[in-house]
């Protein structure tokens, strides 16, 4: 009887996984991306900025341009793994997970690290990093996934690379202008926009970066980028989201004040933000079991941050505020993307 068992169940063999079947299966991140993201359409909003008069598929004589998607995609990549432009062009040679994303052959080239350098300036010529962060909330919206349940606001501090300068030099860089002695070459090298700040202690240096997301899916709905210098609450006229569905406003002890309340209250929000005590007045109980339950929707924002750890970290490789601002506004928007695919898999549904 066993032996008619074992007969049975080899009579029909299990076929072996294939490698990309196992390639999926392991790393879903990629077919994901292209299921639920339209790639074509956001690379359609850019090109008559970054190409105008050429379609992403031209076949024109000479040596024809890359298409619109493929190096969209690259960025994105990029964003993914937080990788500097000469890592990502031999990746996307290396790895065969970025060529079947790219939808690359592996005998086929693509773009080298100065091409896609050339790109992103561009991106950042024409302010496209805010451009591809609205293109893509209306792909969400479209499909269903509106502000919902109220609005987490929080920010975060991006560090860049420690600029070592001279006492006057630094003195003349925060009066706006360049010291004469710098060649033009290290200039170009130098990040005269970002600024110290100090947080618990310790200091920082280089940008902030201050979201909105709301509360029932943790999407990125609105992006404020400064240098760190400034306090959290000068954003906050820029972190008001009129279109969620709550009108409630979560917010940590950063964003007390009068000024902030007012900004509110004209909005019509309601304000929840924790209170923070102070020398001779600490909290009472009411005020501390007040901050605790709020602290409970509030701290869902720090997941978003959490994100950005995931995908390489925050640290930032360019030069300058503008540049810091089309980085950060893509990291947002493959935040958004990668969100959006986690919510697929797991079947929220955007009602």
């Amino acid at each position: 009887m066993f032996s008619d068992c074992n007969q049975s169940q080899s009579s029909s063999p299990r076929l072996p996984e294939s490698r990309l079947e196992k390639l999926d299966r392991l790393k879903r991140v990629w077919p994901d991306l292209d299921l639920h993201v339209d790639f074509e359409r956001l690379a359609d909003e850019i090109e008559p900025s970054v190409a105008p008069g050429r379609s992403s598929k031209s076949t024109k004589m000479g040596r024809p341009g890359y298409p619109i998607v493929l190096m969209l995609k690259m960025v994105i990549l990029q964003q993914l793994y937080n990788l500097s432009d000469e890592e990502i062009e031999f990746q996307c040679l290396d790895r065969l997970t970025f060529q079947r994303f790219l939808g690359l052959h592996f005998e086929q080239n693509i773009p080298d690290a100065k091409t896609l350098w050339s790109f992103k300036e561009k991106l950042n010529k024409h302010h496209l990093g805010e451009t591809l962060f609205r293109q893509f909330e209306q792909q969400l919206h479209q499909k269903g996934y509106i502000p919902r349940g109220g609005q987490l606001v929080d920010a975060t501090l991006i560090p860049v690379p420690i600029q070592r300068n001279s006492k006057v030099e630094n003195k003349q860089i925060k009066q706006g202008r360049i010291p004469d002695h710098w060649s033009k070459n290290k200039r170009c090298q130098k990040d005269t926009d970002a600024r110290w700040t100090k947080k618990n202690n310790q200091s920082y240096y280089g940008y902030k970066e201050s979201v909105n997301a709301d509360k029932k899916y943790k999407l990125i709905r609105k992006v404020h980028i400064s240098t760190a210098s400034e306090h959290d609450s000068q954003h906050a006229e820029f972190l008001i989201d009129p279109r969620n569905t709550s009108r409630n406003w979560f917010a940590d002890s950063a964003y007390t004040g009068e000024p902030i309340e007012t900004l509110l209250g004209k909005a019509k929000m309601r304000p929840r933000i924790q209170r923070k005590g102070t020398k001779g007045k600490p909290l009472s109980t009411c005020q501390k079991r007040r901050n605790h339950t709020l602290s409970k929707s509030r701290c869902r924002v720090e997941h978003v941050f959490a994100g950005f750890k995931s995908m390489g970290g925050k640290m930032l490789r360019t030069i300058g505020l503008s540049r810091a601002k089309l980085q950060l506004n893509l990291k947002s928007t493959t935040y958004n993307m990668l969100r959006l695919c986690s919510l697929k898999r797991v079947g929220t549904l955007p009602f």
